[in-house]
């Protein structure tokens, strides 16, 4: 059993009660790690943290650019840490390491993005209708920003937040999921070896109803960033409102992942299974729904099962698996409730449904990659999610039906459309209420492109050149440059 420990103000730190939350390996099912616990008074203790870097000269007075060559040398370091990071993170969550091994050597792009982002932040001088003013506008950190990060992928997920936080200028306070924590403490120290200063960078672990709302409603605190499901995300959102926080939300989906009569079979069958069984599910942009053309839905689902019937489950770490454990205990019992669900509404199972116990899976939490048929979309198990291995079939006549099904959802995070058609794949970007809408792919994202959702799955965007404004505010400075002040008693 290993000990990680909180970071504050750039030193480790043990919860204030001095207990501790065991991290269980998915794949074994058994504790490997311990993380503090951590209380309001940590929580509290890391802000003063973050408040007191953001009057400290060491950062508040360092450039634009200083600040920009800090990140690019964070992601030097991260790019000589990805194998342990990685490593950390499969234990934590149970996704494969050839998926987080890639997560992670991509990421210093987004440190060295945003560092040469940095210093390219500019103001304005407006011309003013007003004679005699002269004008211009600067933009300004926000403050202390609490990231609240998931299970699912910490690093990335944290990083979308956090590289453009710290590019603009302000300090950061990470929750991440007491689910996968470890990654990320020892990840934060990479920031100080950089040379941010104390306090700029920390992090604090535990659950939500006892650090996590604390950071939320202390009011030193002047941003949340918050990814997760859309429960939490109300939480968050209501609690923020209390003292006028900004908030960003990247929450849930239910996305759609179209496939029309003209599509490659062959090569939609691999997005549908990059959609929906690729990290087992467990991703917010999953495509879960998969609406199939009637003209070919029965031979493409005999595909696709046979296409999963032949991936390999087992150990996250080895090379040669394909589909990993789901990330924990609770998320297991919950994924296969649903299976129960859909069959009990009238869906077929055509593919999969339970736990799965095979050679090399024996003590992890493994189901098999789920699909179900004669779904109508008024099922629960097509509009709520689930965050696992689980697809829900759809049937669909014409474009427009299509179109009507995959916007009948209160999410509108991504969408996949496959076709061979120009004409009607733009149709359907156009037509799509959603934030991000991949053709003939899936489940693609990139630093410099934004990512966010419709309805309810969230407010504000993550990645791209407009973020970093995310986490800036605007001043306006007017200049008299007339001797004379006109009549004090009118607005001018």
């Amino acid at each position: 059993m290993l000990d990680f420990q909180m970071v504050v103000g750039g030193q480790d730190r043990a919860a204030e009660n001095g207990e501790w939350i065991e991290s269980t390996n998915p794949f074994t099912g058994r504790p490997w790690a311990r993380i503090p616990r951590g209380t309001r008074a940590d929580a509290n203790a890391a802000v003063e943290a973050a408040a007191a870097a953001m009057e400290d000269p060491a950062w508040i007075a360092l450039s634009a650019s200083q600040r920009g060559a800090l990140l690019r040398k964070v992601g030097d370091l991260i790019l000589a840490n990805a194998e342990r990071l990685a490593d950390l993170e499969v234990q934590d969550n149970g996704k494969l390491k050839a998926e987080m091994l890639g997560q992670l050597r991509y990421l210093p792009q987004h440190y060295y993005y945003f560092g040469g982002l940095a210093d390219k932040v500019e103001g304005a001088v407006i011309p003013s209708d007003k004679t005699g003013m002269f004008v211009h506008t600067v933009h300004e950190p926000l403050g202390v920003v609490v990231a609240i990060t998931p299970w699912n992928s910490p690093l990335l997920l944290t990083t979308w937040k956090l590289a453009p936080a710290l590019a603009a200028g302000n300090a950061v306070v990470i929750k991440p999921s007491e689910h996968a924590s470890v990654s990320m403490v020892e990840f934060v120290k990479l920031f100080h070896e950089a040379g941010f200063p104390p306090g700029v960078v920390n992090v604090v672990t535990g659950y939500g109803n006892e650090c996590g709302v604390a950071l939320v409603e202390h009011p030193k605190v002047a941003k949340v960033a918050f990814t997760g499901g859309d429960a939490g995300g109300r939480a968050v959102y209501q609690s923020a409102a209390k003292s006028l926080k900004h908030v960003t939300l990247e929450l849930g989906g239910k996305s759609p992942n179209i496939i029309c009569e003209d599509a490659d079979i062959e090569q939609a069958v691999k997005g549908a299974v990059s959609g929906i069984f690729a990290a087992t599910g467990q991703t917010c942009m999953a495509g879960s729904r998969l609406l199939v053309h009637e003209a070919i839905h029965d031979r493409f689902v005999e595909s696709l099962r046979r296409f999963v019937s032949a991936a390999k489950m087992g150990d996250p770490m080895a090379d040669d698996t394909q589909i990993g454990p789901v990330a924990t205990l609770p998320q297991f019992e919950k994924v296969l409730s649903y299976v129960d669900i859909a069959q009990g509404e009238g869906a077929t199972l055509a593919h999969g449904g339970r736990a799965y116990s095979g050679p090399g899976c024996e003590e992890g939490w493994f189901i098999e990659p789920t699909i179900l048929t004669n779904v109508d979309n008024s099922m629960r198990v097509a509009r709520e999610e689930i965050f696992g291995p689980v697809l829900s079939v759809i049937r669909f006549e014409d474009d427009d039906e299509a179109i009507r099904i995959a916007n009948d959802t209160p999410y509108g995070l991504a969408a996949g459309v496959w076709t061979n058609d120009l004409s009607r794949a733009f149709c359907y970007t156009r037509a799509l209420k959603t934030g991000t809408i991949w053709v003939n792919a899936y489940r693609v994202v990139s630093y410099a492109v934004p990512f966010g959702g419709y309805k309810q799955s969230g407010i504000g965007r993550e990645n791209g050149q407009e973020m970093i404004k995310e986490y800036l505010q605007t001043k306006s400075v007017y200049f008299n440059l007339e001797k004379e002040v006109p009549n004090p008693f009118v607005l001018r």
